[in-house]
């Protein structure tokens, strides 16, 4: 049925049926043509997005981006043309200037057709994406570069199915943040969202820890424990560092995926687990595989819609959005501002770390700064006492020590620095009597990643 009437000017306009439909519907709409023009916005978008001047004879693009072009000639996607190629409704992720400043909005657009049969308007749904934020932001995803954006765009199709969700990317990129973005943006965000930190879990405590256990099923059992699926249930179950979970619990939990069943340790009744997984690793899971260290089955259970997150330098121009933003986070109740200069010297930075570095580097930064202003002389003495001292082991017995060679090495070839680090780490895990914790702390790191360290080792 031809959603439009033929007037005596030959001139088509929407059936008021149509536009009485879109005024009722809770979620925001507008009607356009073809040539961009908005024929009609209805309650809930006047609300939300236009509470003070009206939208109706403008162009969609001038109002939403402020372009004077249409989006796809403006360098942006563009729902309208994407349209109009395939026939069908389209749906696009787009950063929308609001009230409120600039927003992420999920865009669903859809044709419908005038007397011909072919597409004379276009209905528009928006839903705010409130996960992400094009702009400095006390919480949430922050960043508005390409890369960021089609990361982004990935987050808000995969959230609302029941898919299972791999993460991938360089340590430090916000793996934990797109988890809970995951899980916001779905219809269990009213749920738990339950992580799992599995490379500080020992093989030992694995089964219990994620299935729980009943009592007296080992030493120190003294009563019953439910396991933190069943903490998710109803939930999202959140997997950090999925390729550290030992051989023998892989099996276990690619029976989890398959049946949606386990078994607490020292039980023999099947429990039903209702959760949505989504997992991350910043290693090469298709390598595990090939080495026989990773079951495959279970790497293409957890790959069903895998996402890759962008490492910092790729997230060109987004330094200047997350630095002020991660500066409030970390120097409150002070009120830092920083200096052009200082922003400069924070994006000439490499930042192999990802955001938690620039995030430790600013926190650094605001303990050395007395006033309110960062200066680029504050972020550059972050840098330097950040840095760390050029690892020297002892040499091993027969051998002769290493002394700065032309080449870094006693005989001239540039030194590895990953061995020479194994060496020294060996050496003073062999010398230290104390707790982990007390060797962390002597490293100038974490347990989490002293304990990925140590790894390396065996």
């Amino acid at each position: 049925m031809a959603a439009s009437a033929v007037t005596p000017g030959d001139r088509l306009k929407p059936l008021p049926e149509l536009t009485a439909f879109l005024e009722g519907l809770p979620e925001p709409h507008i009607l356009f043509d073809a040539q961009y023009r908005i024929l009609a916005a209805n309650a809930a978008y006047r609300r939300q997005y236009s509470p003070e001047r009206s939208v109706v004879g403008r162009c969609c693009y001038e109002v939403s981006h402020h372009f004077a072009v249409p989006c796809d000639q403006a360098g942006e996607s563009c729902p309208l043309a994407q349209s109009r190629a395939s026939g069908q409704r389209e749906r696009v992720l787009h950063l929308h200037h609001t009230p409120q400043g600039e927003e992420y909005v999920n865009i669903e657009l859809s044709p419908l057709p005038g007397p011909d049969g072919q597409p004379a308007f276009y209905v528009e749904k928006m839903e705010p994406l409130r996960v992400a934020q094009g702009q400095p932001s006390a919480q949430g995803l922050i960043g508005r570069s390409e890369a960021f954006q089609r990361m982004l765009a990935l987050v808000a199709r995969v959230a609302p199915s029941r898919a299972t969700v791999l993460l991938l990317g360089e340590s430090g990129t916000g793996k934990e943040l797109v988890a809970r973005a995951v899980h916001e943006a779905s219809p269990r965000a009213g749920k738990p969202l339950v992580a799992v930190d599995c490379s500080s879990l020992p093989e030992t405590l694995f089964e219990s820890e994620l299935f729980g256990h009943e009592r007296g099923a080992f030493t120190g059992a003294s009563t019953a424990k439910g396991g933190l699926v069943e903490a998710a249930s109803g939930g999202t179950l959140f997997l950090d560092e999925v390729g550290d979970i030992p051989l023998p619990m892989q099996v276990k939990l690619l029976r989890l995926l398959e049946t949606g069943t386990y078994r607490r340790v020292g039980s023999t009744d099947l429990r039903h687990a209702d959760i949505r997984v989504v997992s991350a690793t910043h290693r090469d899971l298709e390598r595990l595989v090939a080495e026989g260290r990773f079951r495959e089955d279970l790497y293409y259970r957890l790959c069903t819609f895998p996402i890759q997150l962008p490492s910092l330098r790729e997230r060109t121009g987004d330094v200047a959005l997350l630095a002020p933003a991660l500066l409030q986070r970390v120097a409150a109740p002070r009120r830092l501002q920083l200096s052009p200069a200082a922003l400069a010297v924070l994006e000439a930075q490499d930042f192999p770390g990802n955001v938690r570095e620039l995030r430790n580097l600013l926190e650094r930064t605001a303990l050395l700064c007395d006033g309110e202003r960062i200066e680029a002389e504050h972020v550059r003495e972050a840098i330097a006492t950040g840095r760390r001292p050029a690892l020297r082991p002892a040499a091993p017995p027969g051998l002769p020590a290493l002394t700065d060679g032309p080449g870094g090495a006693p005989d001239g070839r540039p030194a590895d620095l990953k061995t020479l680090e194994r060496a020294a780490l060996r050496e003073m895990v062999e010398r230290h009597t104390g707790s982990r914790s007390d060797l962390a702390e002597r490293l100038g790191i974490s347990e989490r990643s002293l304990y990925r360290k140590l790894k390396t080792l065996t």
